[in-house]
C-alpha cells in the first residue's frame, strides 16, 4: 500500500480533501471526528494516514509514509537538507502564508535588513545583550539572517502568539507567518522591505528514503495520472 499523510483537522484538511476530490480522488475520515482513521476512493492501493501538519515532514523523511501534504515552511524548518529527503510533486494553491521579519512601527529608521543589522549592533552596545527576535522557525530564520549578513541578534522561542511578544517586552522583533498582515498591524508591527524569508503553501510531497516496491511505484504513477501531475 502507498501511505498518504494528510492534515488531520481544520481548514488544511478540508482544503486537501477538496483538492483531491476535484481531481477524482475522494479522501474521507472514517468513524467519529475524534478518530484518526481514513479511507480513499477512486484508486486502489492508497492508504490515508491522518497526522498533524507538523508531523508530516518527519514521517516522510523517516519513510513511515510515502506521500504527504503539508506547508513548505514546515518542510524547510523541520528537515535539514530537505531536498535530499523529500521531493515536491505539486503545489496545491491553498494554505498560503509568508514567513517574514517584522519590527515595531515606531522604528522609523529600520526598514531593511541592513537597517536591522545596524539596529542590532546599536542595541547590544546600549543594553549589553543581543536584540531578541521571537520565532517558531529557528532554522529558516537563522539561515536567512546569516545569508543576509545580519549579526548580533538572538532567537527566542515562541510557541504562542508571536506577534504579542514585542508588546509584552519578551522580544524586540519577530519572524512569523502572516497571510493578510492584519495581526501585525494590530500589534503595531511592520514587515521589513526585504524581510520575506519564505512564501509557503500546501504542497503534495514524496519521501525519498523509503524503499518502494514495483507495485507502489505503479500506484504512484496511476495516482499522478488521475491528479494530472507529473
Amino acid at each position: 500500500m502507498l501511505k498518504l499523510g494528510v492534515p488531520s483537522k481544520g481548514r488544511l484538511m478540508e482544503k486537501t480533501f477538496d483538492w483531491f476530490g476535484s481531481r477524482g480522488i475522494t479522501l474521507r475520515k472514517s468513524g467519529s471526528d475524534r478518530e484518526y482513521a481514513g479511507a480513499v476512493d477512486g484508486i486502489d492501493g492508497v492508504e490515508l494516514v491522518l497526522l498533524s501538519a507538523g508531523e508530516i515532514p518527519r514521517e516522510l523523511a523517516a519513510g513511515n509514509i510515502h506521500l504527504g501534504v503539508t506547508g513548505t515552511d514546515l518542510i524547510r524548518e523541520k528537515l535539514a537538507n530537505w531536498e535530499t529527503r523529500v521531493a515536491e510533486l505539486a503545489p496545491m494553491g491553498f494554505g498560503g502564508a509568508d514567513l517574514i521579519i517584522a519590527v515595531p512601527q515606531a522604528w522609523v529608521d529600520v526598514d531593511t535588513l541592513d537597517d536591522l543589522d545596524a539596529a542590532c549592533a546599536a542595541f547590544r552596545a546600549r543594553h549589553g545583550f543581543r536584540l531578541r527576535i521571537a520565532t517558531k522557525y529557528h532554522r529558516l530564520v537563522r539561515e536567512f539572517l546569516r545569508e543576509q549578513g545580519v549579526a548580533d541578534y538572538q532567537l527566542v522561542d515562541s510557541q504562542g502568539a508571536t506577534e504579542g511578544t514585542v508588546k509584552n517586552e519578551t522580544a524586540e522583533a519577530i519572524a512569523d507567518i502572516t497571510s493578510t498582515g492584519e495581526t501585525l498591524r494590530a500589534n503595531w508591527l511592520k514587515v521589513l522591505d526585504d524581510g520575506m524569508i519564505h512564501a509557503s503553501q500546501a504542497t503534495l510531497l514524496r519521501g525519498r528514503r523509503r524503499e518502494w516496491t514495483d507495485e507502489q511505484r505503479q500506484t504512484l504513477k496511476t495516482l499522478q495520472m488521475i491528479l494530472g501531475i507529473s
